[in-house]
């Protein structure tokens, strides 16, 4: 396997405040704890350890063996959990939503960045113990997010009515896309396996959080990853005085709002990810999950007939503490009280919202994590790699807009010279001469002058775009095959994690993949990775 390798602002795909962030830029510093690099662990673990209960080590370990109960759990699993009960073992976490056979190609690279981190700071801080965890967003409520996946480049859905949190969603009807399934794999063993582990996570388990915890279980079993469900009565618990802040004092609302108005000030212009509101928690049940709005003291659940006064609310927070769920504002830090957590690995768009929250976790008294980048990568099957290779490609220009590549190809391969950059040049020149014959006379003069480089240059530019434009037409073979190419890595003009599903890469090299990518993707390389395949 070739390994390569390039800057994640150079690809064009990751937005400033991300860029920025990676390259430690001094205005976005307030805004974070510790930057994710070794050295910053041990700080970390020091903070985490003196501002973490030991009383909630007790509460999750036991909350997990009970998720855990219906489930195959390898050794190292079992492990990770009940070291969870002791002072010297934390957590790196990431978070997913349910999609469906987990849906684009990143999910993967999510968790493997999370198992690869806590197998690093083993090797340098041997006296800690240190846990892979999976965070299910079992509570979300998006199901038109999360109910399809790529394969092949057709688009399978699971198409219900859908209400509530979409954990709790039965898996009925999904006979019907197990089939469609099965006839787009095809034959062979791989092929063979795929129709299985979708068939035992989604035909032979009641809910989507059994099933979604099933297969990545399946997946990633054999690295102790660890898989949360935050819809737990006892996990829960704990966070009843923060929603009980949020419900009385718009703690969150007032923290956070003060930090989008810092982040405004700033001139870079971020912009903003997430915008907060007075309470930022749904009320959830069976079927429904619904904001909480208070309005002259009453709490109204929306579009539901359900309401309470004050009081009411705050005892249906000490008796059901269940069915208050937090929202994107509020998620984070429900994470942060429970696990004994030392970094938070997400995307681009996610990392911009933890940006956010610093305030409020400082408000509150909860450690606020390390926040790392996931690992991108462009997986390159074999051959794909020789049709690069005869095409005399560059990897790092298939990044490129799509125009912007052509282009660029074109100017490289005509047998003439398709840059007017010397013409336009030597246009200057002669123009400066001008001018300066020009100050000898009226102003008009030196407008005319001006009108007419003006005009010239455009004509220059006008005649390099037509012979572009033909040199086009005369290699128009290969711009069918270097577009291929490249609609083939970059489907729908798009990063191919956030297209494809596993599934296709998993029909080629089977048992290999996760085993690859695993050994290949380093979390802290700051880099988005290229493997090309043999």
């Amino acid at each position: 396997m070739k390994i390569d390798g390039i800057p994640f602002k150079q690809t064009g795909y990751f937005s400033k405040i991300m860029c920025d962030y990676l390259e430690e830029v001094d205005s976005l510093k307030p805004f974070y704890n510790r930057f994710p690099a070794f050295e910053n662990f041990e700080a970390q673990i020091i903070e985490k350890q003196k501002n973490f209960p030991s009383s909630h080590r007790e509460i999750l370990s036991q909350a997990l063996t009970n998720q855990y109960a219906q489930i195959e759990t390898s050794a190292g699993t079992k492990a990770n959990i009940a070291s969870l009960k002791e002072e010297n073992t934390f957590t790196i976490v990431t978070g997913h939503q349910l999609n469906l056979f987990t849906g684009p190609l990143y999910f993967l690279y999510k968790i493997i960045a999370t198992i690869n981190l806590t197998k690093a700071l083993q090797k340098k801080h041997s006296q800690y113990n240190f846990v892979p965890v999976y965070w299910m967003a079992t509570e979300d409520h998006d199901f038109d997010e999360i109910n399809y996946f790529t394969l092949n480049g057709k688009k399978i859905q699971w198409n219900k009515d859908a209400s509530g949190g979409v954990g709790r969603l039965d898996t009925k009807g999904l006979e019907l896309l197990s089939e469609t399934l099965a006839a787009e794999l095809g034959g062979g063993k791989n092929a063979e396996y795929l129709k299985t582990l979708f068939a035992n996570a989604y035909l032979n388990h009641a809910n989507l959080t059994e099933a979604t915890r099933f297969l990545a279980n399946e997946l990633f079993k054999d690295y102790g990853l660890v898989i949360v469900d935050g819809d737990d009565a006892a996990l829960k618990r704990l966070l009843k005085p923060y929603v009980q802040s949020d419900l009385v004092e718009e703690k969150s609302f007032k923290a956070v709002s003060t930090t989008i108005e810092a982040l405004n000030a700033l001139p870079e212009n971020y912009g903003i990810q997430v915008n907060p509101r007075e309470i930022n928690y749904f009320y959830l049940i069976d079927g429904v999950r619904e904001r909480i709005i208070e309005k002259e003291g009453v709490y109204f659940v929306n579009d539901t007939n359900i309401a309470f006064t004050k009081d009411e609310v705050l005892t249906e927070l000490e008796n059901r503490p269940e069915r208050f769920s937090p929202n994107v504002v509020c998620r984070p830090l429900y994470q942060e009280v429970i696990l004994p957590n030392l970094c938070y690995i997400g995307g681009g768009g996610e990392l911009a919202y933890w940006l956010e929250l610093k305030a409020y976790f400082d408000t509150v008294g909860v450690t606020f994590p390390m926040l790392l980048l996931r690992n991108s990568a462009l997986l390159v099957t074999g051959k794909q790699s020789e049709k690069i290779a005869k095409l005399d490609l560059n990897i790092s220009d298939l990044f490129l807009k799509q125009n912007t590549f052509i282009n660029k190809k074109i100017r490289a391969i005509s047998n003439i010279d398709v840059d007017f950059s010397p013409q336009k040049e030597l246009l200057k020149v002669q123009f400066e001469a001008l001018y300066d014959l020009a100050t000898q006379t009226d102003q008009s003069f030196l407008g005319a002058v001006k009108a007419q480089e003006v005009k010239q240059v455009k004509g220059l530019e006008n005649l390099e775009k037509r012979l572009l434009k033909a040199q086009k037409r005369k290699l128009k073979d290969h711009v069918i095959r270097i577009t291929e190419i490249q609609n083939d890595l970059f489907p729908n003009k798009s990063l191919q994690e956030r297209q494809q599903n596993f599934s296709q890469f998993y029909l080629e090299y089977g048992d290999q993949l996760i085993p690859a990518l695993v050994e290949n993707l380093k979390p802290l390389s700051q880099e988005f990775t290229i493997l090309e395949f043999n």
